[in-house]
């Protein structure tokens, strides 16, 4: 195989989307000509899926969409794979957290994500991520009934969770995989489970290898994601711990750094 760049990997919020997140202005443009050379754009998010479809629905037949920090993988919406928890885990994770003062639990589906009647004032900030969602009485027992990828948990009072929900949240890996996935949200997932995981199945399904794939990121749920490739870009705005993982950088988020970058690579038939 030759050098070209076969597979394209792209975080969503504070990487490809703005501050208002929004799309690049030059963002069909760009991907038009990557998908005209035979390059496949996979949006790689803690997002729910059909949050990330619903959003680029006019790429829903095009893209590889990985979605839930790597939990779940569909084209053309049919399912590539799957991380479905035990439910005896998902219960633990339920009652560890519920000691954990500000930590509010959305339960991740495949499709769809549960809350109970607590997270209700914060609807707002949950359904940027999970456009599909349900309140419902007894989360115990939505755990119980429906097979579940993901439990994501939000510091919707102070947006620190780094600082707040974390450190407690991070007692429970080992048995699950504990992620830092933004300032609001903390995600917890099989073990083994990242944008990383994803990434290699993704490779291994094409017959792609890391030196045909690109990553763009700039959040610790992106960091095995771009190590799993050769051409990997931590944006400007990106945490620090990300510059040491990446072989490049890309302008910030806000600057559109993600399409800057793809011009570049396509100028210079890296594409």
């Amino acid at each position: 195989m030759n050098n070209k760049i076969k597979l394209i990997f792209c975080d969503m919020d504070g990487t490809l989307l703005d501050e208002n997140s929004n799309l690049p202005p030059d963002f069909d443009e760009v991907i038009d000509e990557v998908i005209r050379r035979g390059a496949i754009f996979a949006p790689a998010s803690g997002r729910q899926y059909t949050a990330l479809t619903l959003q680029m629905e006019k790429y829903a037949d095009e893209f590889i969409f990985i979605s839930e920090n790597g939990t779940f993988a569909a084209r053309h919406d049919k399912e590539l794979f799957a991380s479905v928890m035990d439910t005896a885990e998902v219960l633990r994770i339920l009652k560890e957290g519920s000691r954990i003062p500000g930590a509010y639990p959305v339960l991740c589906g495949k499709r769809i994500a549960y809350v109970n009647e607590a997270f209700r004032p914060y609807l707002r900030e949950m359904q940027k991520y999970f456009t599909q969602n349900r309140i419902v009485p007894d989360l115990e027992a939505t755990a119980a009934a429906e097979p579940l990828i993901k439990i994501a948990y939000c510091d919707a009072e102070q947006g620190d969770a780094e600082h707040t929900i974390y450190p407690g949240l991070a007692k429970l890996h080992g048995p699950v995989h504990v992620a830092l996935s933004s300032n609001y949200w903390v995600d917890i997932m099989n073990p083994g489970m990242n944008k990383g995981f994803a990434v290699k199945k993704l490779q291994e399904l094409l017959g792609i290898p890391p030196e045909n794939c690109a990553a763009f990121g700039d959040y610790l749920n992106d960091l095995e994601m771009l190590k799993a490739v050769k051409y990997s870009f931590a944006m400007e705005n990106a945490h620090p711990a990300l510059f040491e993982a990446a072989n490049y950088r890309a302008p910030a988020n806000t600057a559109y750094g993600v399409t800057k970058k793809l011009r570049e690579l396509l100028d210079a038939g890296l594409i």
